[in-house]
């Protein structure tokens, strides 16, 4: 998909995210809305629909695949992301549900499994051949490295999308091919260094294939909001 609007006063950067309907910048924050449904195949989408296939065997993380009973739906997220993320000077812990969102639209969550931030392994097994999974409410999402965008879309050095500070996230690589590793980083999964598309440095998370696979003890930033 490509953004169908697009405020020409939107960093280029933004335009990335093609899964989006709506990009828009008011000055202070960056509007980013999405159907939250994701453009891979998965045996999570109603058998009617084109994109439902079937799956089974070992997934992705090394587990027998065993998919849970609910259904992608299409969702109506609105992230609303500072423009111009700063360091927080208290960092607040991410919540259960949505707390970024890929560039296919799909929401990015963290890394522990409801209802009450119980360790994420017991949910691992059903997660499809791109590594997603939908709730009890049909929302789709990631909790760890999304393989369609990492290895189909794009790279694993590659943006893989934003959290709700704002501040971007990458695949498990560094552009020079080098594995992140949790070690690598910082308590809030992340580090600051140049990117091909933040050449001046910035702030970013990495996926790392080690938990806690995206973020660790909260927003680095300042987050925004989401609502659906």
């Amino acid at each position: 998909m490509t953004p169908t609007t697009v405020n020409n006063t939107v960093p280029e950067v933004y335009a990335k995210i093609y899964g989006a309907s709506s990009i828009t910048n008011d000055g202070k924050y960056i509007t980013i809305k999405t159907d939250g449904v994701p453009d891979h195949k998965s045996p999570y989408y109603p058998v009617n629909n084109a994109l439902y296939e079937a799956y089974s065997g070992t997934t992705p993380l090394g587990f027998t695949f065993v998919q849970n009973p609910n259904r992608i739906a299409t969702q109506n997220f609105t992230f609303k992301i500072p423009l111009n993320p700063v360091v927080a000077s208290n960092h607040i812990a991410t919540p259960l549900g949505a707390i970024g969102v890929a560039l296919n639209g799909v929401a990015l969550y963290n890394q522990y499994a409801g209802p009450n931030n119980q360790v994420l392994t017991r949910e691992i097994a059903s997660f499809d051949k791109y590594n997603g999974h939908p709730t009890a409410t049909s929302q789709y999402h990631y909790h760890v490295e999304p393989l369609y965008l990492t290895t189909i879309k794009y790279t694993k050095s590659g943006l893989m999308g934003f959290l709700l500070d704002g501040f971007p996230v990458y695949g498990p690589h560094e552009e020079n091919g080098t594995t992140v590793i949790s070690s690598d980083l910082d308590i809030y999964h992340g580090h600051t260094h140049a990117t091909l598309d933040f050449p001046n440095g910035i702030y970013h998370y990495h996926f790392t294939a080690d938990a806690p696979y995206l973020n660790g003890n909260g927003y680095y930033g300042t987050p925004g909001t989401v609502t659906r």
